[in-house]
């Protein structure tokens, strides 16, 4: 019996054409879900082709920056994606990289969890708009939205109730997904202890509060996999995470994550490798038997045991990060699985 549903998480390149086929390609080999990060191209754009040129695959942004936009411009996007989709679009938020937000000391970052609260409100607020036609009254601290003339209403759609899934990584987003949201993407680069030790209590402490039970919201977990049927694939795999763990080497959750498995002078060598753009030194700071802490490295048609080993119980979803150069991996997962 499968225990959790299995995804795929893709960076958007630049070319819709390719990002869309890589979507149709995972919905051939059966996942359940595409997830597109919000890193240097915006996640919303490649669905909106593929929204239309998929059938049955579900359909989400996995990260989308929530502050830097409007909740009134979110939500017409997310509207516009669950129409054209039939229902399979799922709107995932997250809050400004802190990174960001401390270059932009004029964005108030006092009280990140409940302006994200207000944002969910206020998205919620103006999607009951939509599709009642009810009078728009949204006044929060943070947001305020009283008016929505005709003009500017898209009006009803035949699936209104659009998921929202939060991604970040503290145990106060933790505890918002469970109180408010219908699902957690959880970082990348994260340990199992993490999870069942932060992540799952946080998760249930929010649904205790709001009175919510467990199966209304799913844990997806991102996970990077180390493998191939060559030796090429293997490596093309291994330098993919090796280049992942250096951009995000002086993200906090990552430092927090390196300091737990003893490994800040790692964290600080591979920050100075990124910030000097020394890739090809990468393979020397980064030992296979380091990266085994970051990521699933097994034989392919191991990999999906491995995922049920460690995730199995715990996440409800489990999102594969997508590397369009190890398509016969990804075969052979789906084959097992299915």
């Amino acid at each position: 019996m499968q225990a959790f549903k299995l995804d795929v998480s893709i960076m958007p390149s630049g070319d819709l054409r390719h990002d869309v086929e890589q979507i149709k390609r995972a919905e051939q080999l059966g996942f359940d879900a595409v997830w597109i990060m919000e890193q240097a191209r915006n996640p919303f754009f490649p669905l909106t082709i593929a929204a239309k040129e998929s059938q049955k695959i579900r359909l989400g942004t996995q990260g989308a920056l929530a502050f830097p936009r409007s909740p009134m411009v979110t939500a017409q996007i997310a509207w516009d994606l669950a129409r054209q989709s039939n229902g399979r679009f799922i709107l995932g938020l997250a809050a400004q990289a802190q990174a960001h937000a401390e270059s932009c000391p004029s964005d108030d970052q006092s009280d990140r969890v409940g302006r994200m609260r207000e944002y969910i409100e206020s998205l919620r607020a103006i999607w009951d708009t939509f599709q009642t036609d009810a009078r728009l009254r949204f006044r929060g601290e943070h947001y305020q939205f009283r008016l929505m003339a005709p003009f500017f209403n898209p009006g009803p759609i035949p699936h209104p109730a659009i998921p929202i899934y939060l991604a970040g990584d503290s145990p106060s987003i933790y505890q918002l997904a469970g109180a408010v949201g219908q699902g957690l993407h959880l970082p990348g680069f994260h340990t199992l202890s993490y999870l069942r030790e932060v992540v799952v209590p946080a998760v249930e402490n929010g649904l205790n509060a709001a009175g919510r039970n467990r199966n209304e919201i799913a844990i997806t977990a991102t996970v990077y996999v180390i493998s191939g049927l060559s030796d090429c694939e293997r490596q093309r795999s291994a330098t993919t995470v090796r280049r992942h763990l250096a951009h995000e080497s002086n993200s906090p959750a990552l430092r927090r994550l390196m300091s737990q498995l003893g490994r800040e002078a790692l964290a600080d060598e591979l920050s100075a490798l990124a910030r000097d753009n020394r890739w090809a030194d990468l393979n020397d700071a980064l030992s296979l038997d380091a990266l085994n802490e970051f990521a699933i490295i097994a034989e392919p048609d191991d990999v999906h045991a491995r995922l049920a080993e460690c995730y199995g119980g715990i996440a409800d979803r489990v999102s594969l990060v997508w590397n369009p150069a190890n398509l016969a991996l990804y075969k052979s997962i789906a084959a097992y699985r299915n």
